[in-house]
């Protein structure tokens, strides 16, 4: 089955396709998302480096087996450099607990390339999530020693 074909539009429209894809478990439009590279990489929180399409759809299948993910990107602080853009989110993530459903939070990084598809991830790498929503910007000098 050939992928479902994605406006060129911007990185924002890509991943707005990305994140509509997995609130409805939709593994072609979600890899539609992705370029057609054999050096794409996923790393979804806690799991190990996903490298290609093939490990990257098999990863999404398997957890879309369990009903789709209601995650959202907010936050969104982007870098953007010509044919490359980078955008730092915070996914809020519904999830289902034994005290009913409840949010959780994760720091995410996706990458996006300039294609002659248009706009196409090549990286998405997210953190361990977390039950408390992480600040949105550090408000004290770090010390490094």
């Amino acid at each position: 089955m050939s992928k479902p074909k994605l406006p060129p539009g911007s990185p924002d429209d890509t991943e707005a396709a990305f994140y509509d894809a997995l609130q409805h478990a939709d593994i072609e439009r979600l890899m539609a998302c992705w370029a057609d590279e054999d050096d794409i990489v996923c790393v979804h929180p806690g799991g190990p480096r996903l490298l290609g399409p093939a490990a990257i759809r098999a990863a999404f299948e398997a957890m879309f087996a369990n009903g789709s993910v209601q995650a959202h990107a907010e936050k969104v602080h982007r870098l953007d450099a010509g044919g490359c853009s980078v955008h730092s989110v915070v996914e809020r993530v519904a999830i289902m607990t034994d005290d009913g459903l409840q949010h959780a939070w994760v720091v995410a990084t996706n990458v996006f390339v300039k294609t002659a598809q248009g706009w196409r991830l090549v990286a998405h790498h997210a953190s361990p999530g977390s039950r408390v929503e992480p600040p949105e910007v550090l408000t004290t000098k770090p010390v490094l020693h």
